[in-house]
C-alpha cells in the first residue's frame, strides 16, 4: 500500500522551529531549517570560507514506503554565498530514524553565519527502485558504448 505521509519528530532538547515545508505550490523540495540545542548559549555557527560544518535540524523523520530522502543545496545560498550541501544529494535511507543533520560547505570567499531557524537545505522525497542484481557476460550495445566524461560534448 502506498503511503504518502512524511512523519516528522522533534527531538528533545531542541528549540521549536518550522517543520520541513514546501514554500510554493509546485516546489519539489521542502526547506529544512537549522536548529540548535536549547542548552547551547550561542544559537548560531560560523562556517569559515573553504570550511564545512555539520548543522543540526533537531528532527528525525520516517519516510513513506519505497522512498528515499535526498538532501540538496538551496540555489540562493549556493549562488549568493557559495554555500552547498557537501555530499549533495545526501541520501536518507527509508529505515533511518536518527537525527537529521546537514553537512554544509562554504565555497564562498567570506565566512557564513548560520542562525537558529535559517533555511539551510532542501529535502526531496523520491520513489526508490530496488532492482534484482544479475551478473551477465555482456551488456546491450548502444551508439555511445563506453565513452564517458565529456564524450557527448558541450554544444
Amino acid at each position: 500500500m502506498f503511503q504518502d505521509t512524511l512523519k516528522v519528530r522533534r527531538l528533545d532538547g531542541f528549540s521549536i522551529t518550522d517543520l520541513p515545508a514546501f514554500k510554493s505550490e509546485f516546489s519539489s523540495g521542502m526547506d529544512i531549517c537549522a536548529n540548535f540545542l536549547i542548552s547551547d548559549k550561542k544559537k548560531e555557527i560560523i562556517i569559515p570560507s573553504s570550511g564545512r560544518k555539520m548543522i543540526s535540524t533537531g528532527l528525525a523523520i520516517e519516510l513513506p514506503n519505497n522512498c528515499e530522502g535526498q538532501i540538496r543545496s538551496r540555489s540562493g545560498l549556493a549562488i549568493d554565498y557559495g554555500l552547498m550541501v557537501l555530499n549533495s544529494p545526501g541520501t536518507i535511507d527509508q529505515d533511518f530514524r536518527g537525527h537529521l543533520k546537514i553537512i554544509l560547505a562554504n565555497f564562498g570567499t567570506e565566512d557564513y553565519l548560520v542562525k537558529q531557524g535559517d533555511r539551510i537545505a532542501q529535502l526531496v522525497i523520491s520513489n526508490l527502485i530496488r532492482p534484482k542484481i544479475k551478473l551477465v557476460e555482456s551488456l546491450t550495445k548502444t551508439d555511445r558504448g563506453n565513452k564517458g566524461f565529456g564524450s557527448t560534448g558541450i554544444s
